[in-house]
């Protein structure tokens, strides 16, 4: 089915190749900052480069922080990319402690010896979730220096760089990836499309 996907401007997103990686796969994707066209999306999706405290500063800015939690706790389906995904959780240390969007249990924070985690990496899928165990093993590609500690029961998969890192998160209809899947070819296209049947798909009652 296709669907339409909101893809939230907020001036801090690599926008045009997420769009293009849902073009690819037959969606509608539309980048805007306009709450009234993203009320129509089926999926909301927050990209993401560069630094912690300048993004919640352009979406509070713009008035997209509260529409986002208001959003997905209201059961609509998110996904974070990157930064993005580190915007879902609680707080981040990254130059100064910022608040987060609250969305997931967790908290940002540099990685071991201030280092990058910049390349092709391998998934390991930690739980049953049919949405990733097809990616299990499977080679992304990443590129960040900070990264999420959240709850066992909110990680979906890990990759090792020298120490475990939080590569995937899921809480109910809200999903967050460290990596970039509209860089990781056959094995991005393929989750990204999976994430789009599952998070759309009607909740059970």
């Amino acid at each position: 089915m296709r669907r339409t996907i909101g893809i939230i401007d907020y001036g801090a997103g690599n926008l045009s190749s997420v769009q293009r990686a849902f073009h690819a796969l037959g969606h509608r994707a539309r980048v805007t900052a306009e709450t009234d066209v993203l009320d129509a999306a089926d999926l909301l999706v927050l990209p993401g480069v560069g630094a912690f405290p300048h993004a919640m500063a352009e979406l509070a800015a713009r008035g997209l922080d509260r529409y986002v939690r208001d959003a997905a706790q209201a059961g609509r389906p998110l996904l974070g990319i990157c930064l993005g995904m580190q915007l879902l959780v609680e707080e981040s240390e990254e130059q100064r402690l910022t608040a987060g969007l609250g969305l997931v249990p967790g908290r940002v924070g540099a990685l071991p010896g201030g280092g990058w985690h910049i390349g092709w990496n391998r998934l390991e899928v930690t739980g049953p979730d049919p949405l990733f165990r097809p990616s299990d093993r499977a080679s992304v590609y990443f590129n960040h220096s900070f990264a999420v500690e959240v709850p066992a029961a909110c990680r979906a998969a890990v990759a090792r760089a020298g120490t475990e890192l939080v590569a995937a998160i899921r809480r109910e209809r809200i999903v967050g990836l460290q990596f970039h899947p509209e860089k990781s070819q056959a094995a991005g296209r393929a989750l990204l499309a999976r994430i789009v049947d599952a998070l759309c798909a009607e909740p059970a009652e």
